[in-house]
């Protein structure tokens, strides 16, 4: 496996800001869309993580997972728990960048310069239903395919057969919405023989663009609070989970407390090797 090589120093993506070991970008979400754009013009295949806390704590847990992201083109922060914490540092990040906002932002800007998208993954039906209401709000946007994997473990050829049909489309830019960390390891491993620039994970932000999902109010958005409206449209599935995020969180600030503020936000040190978690099924975010 050859994993897309990082942006180089001449690239439009600025050194990370290592919060909780995860390398963030610090780009607002118009920087962030130039970047995706500028990547795009250069050709070669790469992909974005859009992380949220969740993801974080993935990556303490899962193994490999920090090599993924140093692979990535860079990571965007997709929480504002990661935001708050790298105010400590001598360079914080702008802003959150929501995959929710940034779906839309990329959808605008490939109507604009005639990038070729193609919509991968989520629930049966909703790539099919994004497309639909992404077109009617972009006029001149192409979608080149919306693409369903079954949600189940595929065969050689079944996989070998979704590469294929993604390799026709000819996509300049593919949204993808797996499960994390799975969308990350699908993409260290296959964005390098699909052959298409630009490959972003954003989880649930597709059901967002299909209309299943609706944005929390804009004063719970100001207030930090988007996670509880999330979590009341989803109780069954997001409150276990926000539970262990809060704990994840708990935890590092305590870190932070007892060995200080190097020990919580340097880079992982070489060999670092996470304790083993079980991968999670279905969407994310």
């Amino acid at each position: 496996m050859t994993a897309p090589a990082p942006v180089s120093a001449s690239d439009p993506v600025p050194p990370p800001v290592w919060v909780w070991g995860v390398p963030f970008a610090p780009l607002t979400l118009d920087q962030t869309v130039d970047a995706v754009d500028a990547l795009i013009e250069r050709g070669e295949p790469s992909f974005l993580i859009s992380a949220n806390l969740h993801y974080v704590m993935l990556t303490h847990r899962t193994p490999g997972q920090t090599a993924i992201n140093r692979a990535a083109a860079f990571v965007m922060a997709d929480g504002w728990p990661i935001v708050r914490a790298s105010r400590e540092l001598p360079r914080p990040l702008p802003e959150r960048v929501a995959g929710s906002d940034l779906i839309f932002r990329l959808c605008e800007m490939a109507a604009r310069t005639g990038r070729r998208v193609l919509l991968l993954g989520a629930p049966p039906g909703v790539a099919e239903q994004a497309a639909a209401a992404l077109t009617a709000r972009y006029p001149g946007l192409t979608i080149a395919g919306a693409v369903c994997p079954p949600h189940r473990e595929l065969s050689d050829r079944e996989h070998e057969a979704i590469l294929d049909e993604i390799r026709a489309a000819k996509p300049d830019l593919i949204i993808a919405a797996f499960s994390q960390p799975r969308g990350e390891r699908w993409m260290v491993e296959n964005v390098p023989r699909i052959g298409a620039p630009m490959t972003v994970q954003l989880g649930a932000s597709m059901e967002f663009a299909a209309g299943r999902f609706v944005r929390a109010p804009l004063w719970m958005q100001r207030a930090n609070l988007e996670w509880l409206f999330r979590m009341l449209q989803e109780p069954r599935r997001l409150t276990s989970r926000y539970m262990a995020n809060a704990a994840f969180l708990g935890r590092m600030k305590l870190r932070r407390l007892l060995r200080g503020l190097d020990a919580v936000h340097e880079p992982p040190r070489a060999g670092h090797a996470p304790t083993p978690a079980p991968q999670e099924a279905g969407r994310e975010r």
